[in-house]
C-alpha cells in the first residue's frame, strides 16, 4: 500500500512538472481558470443591469424592465454558480465555460454558456 502511494505521488509530481514546462502551461491554464472563477463569483450580479440595458436597447423599455430582469437574474445565478464550479475544479485544466470570460468583456454581447 505504501509503495503504491509513493509511486502515485511520483507520477503526479512528474505530471505537474512536465505540464508546467509544456507550451500550454498547466499552471497558467489552471491559474487563469481560478482567477476567472473568482471574478465571475464576485461580479455575477453585474449580469442583472447588463441584461436590462441590452434588452431595453434591443426591444424597448417595457420589455427590458420585464424580460430583461428575468434574463438578468438567470444569467446572474448561472455566472455565479459556474464561477464557483471553476474555483472548485480549477486543478482540471479546461477552457472557460462562459463567453465572454468576464462580465465586463464585450458588454454589448449577451452571455452564453
Amino acid at each position: 500500500m505504501r509503495k503504491t502511494i509513493q509511486l502515485s505521488l511520483v507520477l503526479v509530481l512528474l505530471f505537474f512538472s512536465s505540464q508546467a514546462v509544456a507550451g500550454s502551461g498547466y499552471i497558467s491554464v489552471t491559474g487563469e481558470k481560478f482567477v476567472n472563477g473568482v471574478a465571475n463569483v464576485a461580479t455575477g450580479v453585474v449580469e442583472l443591469p447588463k441584461n436590462i440595458i441590452l434588452t431595453t436597447q434591443n426591444d424597448g423599455v417595457v420589455y427590458g424592465v420585464t424580460v430583461g430582469v428575468v434574463t438578468g437574474l438567470m444569467h446572474t445565478v448561472a455566472r455565479t454558480v459556474i464561477g464557483a464550479l471553476d474555483v472548485v475544479t480549477f486543478l482540471v485544466p479546461t477552457q472557460p465555460s462562459i463567453r465572454p470570460n468576464y462580465v465586463w468583456q464585450d458588454f454589448s454581447t449577451e452571455t452564453s454558456y
